[in-house]
């Protein structure tokens, strides 16, 4: 089984994005460098954060999102994002009309349904659960291995937090990884157990 990873890009005081839902300079280091993250071109880093960002993408099988990002994002028009396999989308609602039910896309009522679905079509690859409520959920449910955040330098002052609603300690471990690239500082933490 591969490990499970939650992930995003953040504000120095821990937020994915501000109340509007807008990430604002969060993404900032995706274009800030000459050096294309992935085939389409417009996502260009730095050498560095592409020796660190594009290995970890390259592992990923499935992403698990919740259905405000599913919908924020308009699904990703039907394609995963970042050349992943799989979305698993934790929702209540029913699935849109129209999504193949063999397709790329699979929809949980729950974040462990969505744990269960995304294990068995990860295979031992990574299992990637974006940061947020869901990913907070994920964590506070002791599922969570790893945290990899790409820290920008903004203060947002309010919005959404990187670990949702997350009312309870839960300890890391010492980083393993730091990497400062342009506009971001990558790090990398063990879920302590």
């Amino acid at each position: 089984m591969g490990t499970t990873v939650m992930y995003g890009s953040v504000s120095v005081d821990g937020f994915i994005a501000d109340e509007n839902d807008q990430p604002g300079p969060l993404f900032d280091w995706l274009l800030s460098g000459d050096v294309p993250l992935d085939e389409s071109g417009v996502l260009k880093v730095s050498q560095t954060s592409f020796d660190h960002v594009r290995p970890y993408w390259d592992q990923i099988g499935v992403t698990i999102v919740g259905r405000h990002v599913f919908d924020l994002t308009d699904g990703w028009d039907g394609k995963p994002p970042g050349g992943v396999d799989h979305v698993v989308v934790v929702t209540h609602r029913p699935k849109p009309e129209g999504w193949d039910p063999e397709g790329s896309f699979h929809f949980a009522d729950g974040v462990e349904a969505a744990m269960a679905k995304a294990r068995g079509l990860a295979g031992d690859r990574i299992i990637e659960v974006a940061a947020g409520d869901v990913g907070g959920q994920v964590l506070a449910a002791g599922l969570v291995d790893e945290v990899r955040m790409d820290v920008a330098p903004v203060v947002f002052g309010s919005g959404k937090r990187y670990f949702g609603s997350v009312h309870a300690q839960h300890l890391l471990e010492d980083p393993e990884v730091v990497i400062q690239g342009d506009r971001v500082l990558h790090l990398r933490y063990r879920v302590r157990r």
